[in-house]
């Protein structure tokens, strides 16, 4: 897998390229975004960068030079590439071995990496650790994904591709790189922002554009347990658009179902037209 990389102004793909003691790496104290590329564009930019923002915020940290990072995305994206993910990180730069900060550049890192398109349908499993949904960092996208880590490694020893968490109050959250909807009653539903899963940018747009186009999707406080009942699932992130589920652990689902097929080509269509 070759993977483009750009730090601080320079192309450097796979030579040493980030300090020991930048925050970031030391305590993890960074954001960072993940986008499609789709026939060698970078889908929805702008709404990247005002999350990236808003993550920022979030930290303490001030926001993004978005010029600086259009220069990387530039640079690893001047050979063509069909179908990938991008992602750029900005962290606190140099700092302490602690958490304290010292007041100096932010570092930004872009990088890509050509993907094979997502399979059409996925099996998700539930993991027995919670998200905070009262943590100080609780809807940010930070570089602190170690949980994320060791809930999809379980997750993949069960044959599943996503890992799907509770939050405190027992309530559906979200997967370690995905929101997660499900049809009730001829309804999509999603859990709000107020139960903790990130404000994903799919999952806005889906909720938007199925909105416009007359389908009866809300958000909802979820008890996990809606996971065994209801009559269809889906996931959706950056990189697999609308996914149907067809396995949720044990039990097996219709996939897609038909409020799935029609939130999937409301989404293509909309992102085909160029909606933003």
């Amino acid at each position: 897998m070759n993977t483009r990389v750009w730090v601080d102004g320079e192309r450097v793909d796979d030579k040493p390229s980030v300090r020991a003691l930048d925050h970031g790496v030391t305590v993890g104290d960074g954001v960072f975004e993940t986008c499609k590329i789709d026939g060698g564009e970078v889908f929805v930019l702008e709404r990247h960068y005002d999350r990236l923002d808003n993550s920022l915020r979030g930290l303490g940290l001030q926001a993004a030079d978005r010029a600086h990072l259009d220069e990387g995305i530039a640079a690893v994206l001047r050979e063509p590439m069909d179908f990938g993910r991008l992602r750029f990180t900005v962290t606190g730069g140099l700092g302490p071995l602690g958490s304290d900060r010292s007041d100096v550049p932010m570092t930004y890192i872009v990088s890509a990496v050509e993907l094979e398109r997502p399979q059409g349908s996925t099996k998700i499993v539930v993991v027995p650790w919670t998200r905070n949904e009262n943590s100080a960092v609780a809807g940010l996208k930070t570089t602190s994904y170690a949980e994320n880590v060791v809930a999809l490694a379980h997750a993949k020893s069960q044959g599943g591709s996503e890992a799907i968490f509770a939050n405190t109050r027992g309530e559906l959250c979200e997967g370690t790189g995905s929101n997660i909807f499900v049809v009730v009653d001829g309804e999509i539903l999603t859990p709000p922002l107020s139960a903790g899963p990130l404000a994903g940018i799919t999952r806005a747009l889906v909720l938007e554009w199925c909105g416009e186009a007359g389908i009866a999707i809300r958000e909802q406080t979820l008890p996990l347990d809606v996971l065994r009942s209801a009559d269809e699932v889906f996931i959706t992130s950056s990189t697999r658009d609308v996914q149907p589920v067809h396995a949720v652990d044990d039990r097996v689902l219709p996939a897609p179902g038909p409020l799935t097929t029609a939130a999937a080509d409301v989404f293509a269509k909309a992102a085909a037209a160029g909606r933003r």
